[in-house]
């Protein structure tokens, strides 16, 4: 079972086992029809193409973020049309790093799936191995997907509650820019949730920005944000509740697991005026 990341060489020997499933999250928040044209262009053989915004988000109400997590029974039903049953291993893969893969990635584990990894290099690393793509379309056959919501999920309310409690560490995957408050282009207000840290989720990447750094780099580099706290009170953020994900991924590569997602993330925070905001570097 793969549980964080799979080799590329390890899925290119299983593009066509029925026992696997894997998944194309290619997308650009500035280009919405960008991830479903690359995809039609050409995409890792057997791969099934997953929209950010109408497969791994629900719908919006103004004030629950900008990627709110879709309905559970309405996600549900879409992973029993694409085949992926309690015995699927499902493989997920993007061209930006691994940000939205890892998205689904969370919300697979999220529902009680563990069977699910990232593709470590995504298709920059498939591309560099010069493995072959396909433009065809398979239709798999249908399988039961029975989802098991865990309690991984960390509530606007909860974050106010303990927002200055020691023992919390809160977890901003923005860039160091963004996080600052400086030229904010995806939110009406920019800056951060007061205490937060920044984890820029490219940090978690070689210098090619390809492959995820060794596990034993990773959680150095988590053990010092941490501070000796627990990761199980560590809240992940960012700006809609997916490049967090990438940030969670990484400490359970490195061994340290248990964090949960503020899924809202900034976008729902800042969408209430009443809720506090720091600017600058600091927490």
């Amino acid at each position: 079972m793969f549980d964080k990341l799979v080799s590329v060489d390890t899925l290119a020997a299983h593009t066509d086992d029925p026992a696997w499933r894997v998944f194309d999250c290619r997308h650009d928040l500035q280009n919405l029809d960008y991830g479903r044209q690359a995809y039609a262009k050409g995409h890792i053989p057997g791969a099934l193409f997953l929209h950010l915004d109408s497969d791994l988000s629900g719908a919006k109400t103004g004030s629950n973020g900008r990627h709110p997590l879709p309905d559970v029974a309405t996600f549900a039903a879409l992973m029993g049309a694409c085949g992926v049953g309690a015995d699927t291993q499902v493989v997920a893969y993007d061209n930006e790093s691994g940000i939205f893969a890892s998205r689904l990635w969370w919300m697979l584990r999220w529902l009680g799936h563990d069977k699910v990894a990232v593709l470590d290099g995504g298709l920059p690393g498939w591309r560099r191995a010069k493995l072959p793509l396909e433009i065809e379309v398979r239709n798999p056959p249908p399988a039961q997907f029975v989802p098991r919501p865990r309690d991984e999920i960390v509530e606007t309310a909860a974050v106010l509650t303990k927002l200055h409690a020691p023992e919390m560490l809160i977890l901003d995957a923005r860039s160091e820019e963004r996080f600052a408050g400086e030229n904010e282009t995806l939110d009406p207000v920019g800056g951060h949730i007061p205490g937060a840290a920044n984890r820029f989720y490219f940090d978690n990447l070689d210098d090619a920005g390809c492959f995820f750094k060794p596990a034993d780099e990773l959680r150095a580099e988590f053990d010092d944000l941490l501070n000796g706290r627990d990761p199980k009170n560590v809240v992940q953020q960012c700006g809609s509740g997916v490049t967090a994900c990438h940030n969670l991924l990484a400490m359970e590569v490195a061994g340290l697991c248990g964090s949960k997602l503020y899924a809202g993330s900034w976008s729902e925070w800042c969408s209430d005026p009443s809720r506090p905001i720091a600017k600058g570097d600091q927490p």
